[in-house]
């Protein structure tokens, strides 16, 4: 079913263009104990479904054995993951999960249906072999370092025509900070998205198309000419002009104009960012050395997946288990807060999910309920601020699940054919994204969990501030400290700092 004006409250995005659009429906009262109410999963035997299936241990051994008991339930291995132990099936047999539990005699750890619909992205033929001399398994590029090539800092040498509206690089100090470095051509930084315009004259020099791939086609990486070109979404076109925008005399200028991107496409063509899509992308950025990722969106079809349901939790594994081998591989993510305008500790309904169902279901949600990949841990979470510095309205909120703010509303950057204005949460993680670029450009020795604590450390804090008040949307008020609250984390990034 095609629902693409839902792909803008997927991806965190409130809006294109001059406007603004509420995202989400998700209301906050206190956190509440009680189980989260159950969306069965049962489809009838015929209809083609998706599944991730989670192996006890991450190794070759147990990978091999959960994908015999995948073919032995009747279903089709769509893409192995032995480094985390995942593997990506899809099946049209009603009884596929009770029947690979017990065909894979205990490797099997959990299995989970990754959406509610029938799939339309069915995969065919076999998956690339990972075996032993081959190119999968465990492999990655684990290329040096940065730090044991000579970086050399390029300073910015001019303005393009439309810098000065760009009041958000202001407010980071990302100016500043390129009067020491517009960022270095080692560091690589993966757009997890909906494609990137690869004829953009502002994004067209920083795009690596060696490393672009399109995570759409069932979860199977797949670098087809094209494939990881956007469809229709202009959404991570917009996304990579504000991380890495070209200096080059015309249009904007990126937080790091001379860092390389990656268009790594896990939004398919109605709008959806899927679980197995999702973890591709996350393990495709690790293998492929990757500095840095993006992530302006939440895994559809939960807004919050919820770890007393099977399904959900099977999930919530196969992604933790791809983003902490990400980090493990030397990426470092940010990830959009979201635009539900909650406390992410204390909301108990979620009245918008499953989204890919013709009605969704409104659930009760509680403090095992999360939303994936903002609030996995290691992963930075970024909350949206105006240009008068208070909380964007529409933006998630919570003491200790946001890490800093960013500029998130009518956010000037390119778009296919040219540049737009655009509001999210969507729109401030690229900040940190390219602050964190910047950051490793100046210290390539830094690992991913030195990298979050110099960003955390060198946020400008920011004391509470009213809520901005728009008629008829909750305003959950600020607690905590200007060191640490829950409108600003550790406060507002700092681009100059990053650098220093």
């Amino acid at each position: 079913m095609s629902k693409s004006p839902r792909s803008f409250r997927t991806i965190a995005c409130t809006v294109a263009a001059m406007g603004l659009v509420l995202a989400g429906s998700v209301s906050a009262t206190a956190a509440t104990s009680e189980a989260s109410t159950p969306v069965p999963i049962n489809p009838p035997d015929g209809t083609v479904m998706s599944y991730v299936v989670n192996t006890g241990q991450a190794n070759p051994g147990q990978t091999r054995k959960a994908e015999k008991a995948v073919t032995d339930a009747g279903g089709v291995v769509v893409q192995s993951w032995p480094e985390i132990g995942v593997v990506i099936a899809q099946s049209d047999r009603a009884a596929f999960r009770d029947t690979v539990k017990a065909k894979g005699r205990g490797a099997v750890a959990s299995v989970g249906a990754t959406r509610t619909v029938e799939v339309k992205d069915k995969v065919t033929g076999p998956q690339a072999p990972w075996g032993p001399g081959s190119s999968g398994w465990n492999q990655g590029k684990n290329k040096p370092l940065n730090g044991d090539e000579p970086t050399e800092p390029v300073p910015a040498t001019g303005s393009d025509s439309l810098e000065g509206q760009q009041w958000d690089l202001t407010m980071i100090q990302a100016d500043q900070a390129h009067q020491v470095t517009d960022g270095s051509r080692n560091v690589l930084v993966g757009v997890l998205d909906s494609g990137i315009d690869p004829t953009h004259p502002d994004l067209q020099a920083n795009i690596d198309v060696a490393d672009s791939v399109n995570c759409t086609a069932g979860g199977r990486p797949d670098q087809s000419e094209g494939g990881w070109y956007p469809t229709t979404s202009d959404h991570g076109t917009h996304v990579a002009g504000t991380i890495a925008g070209v200096r080059n005399g015309v249009g904007v200028v990126g937080v790091a104009p001379n860092v390389r991107l990656a268009s790594v496409k896990v939004v398919n063509d109605d709008g959806f960012i899927y679980p197995e899509y999702a973890v591709c992308g996350f393990m495709w950025a690790a293998q492929r050395g990757m500095d840095v990722t993006n992530n302006s969106y939440y895994i559809d079809p939960f807004e919050f997946w919820c770890d007393d349901q099977p399904d959900q939790a099977a999930v919530r594994e196969a992604v933790a288990r791809a983003v902490n081998w990400s980090s493990e591989k030397g990426v470092v993510s940010a990830a959009a807060a979201g635009n539900s305008h909650v406390d992410l500790t204390v909301n108990t309904e979620d009245l918008g999910s499953p989204d890919d169902a013709a009605t969704p279901t409104p659930r009760t949600i509680n403090a095992g309920c999360k939303d994936i990949p903002a609030q996995v841990p290691g992963v930075v979470t970024v909350s949206s601020i105006r240009q008068t510095g208070d909380l964007s309205y529409f933006s998630n909120r919570g003491l200790g699940e946001i890490d800093v703010a960013a500029p998130g509303s009518r956010i000037l950057s390119t778009i296919p054919g040219g540049y737009g204005l655009k509001s999210g949460t969507s729109m401030a993680s690229p900040h940190v994204a390219g602050v964190l670029a910047l950051m490793k450009s100046a210290h390539p020795e830094l690992t991913p969990a030195q990298l979050v604590q110099k960003l955390e450390d060198d946020a400008t804090p920011t004391p509470c501030s009213a809520p901005q008040v728009v008629p008829g949307i909750p305003a959950p008020a600020c607690v905590g400290t200007p060191e640490l609250n829950s409108y600003y984390g550790h406060g507002i990034v700092n681009a100059l700092k990053a650098v220093q």
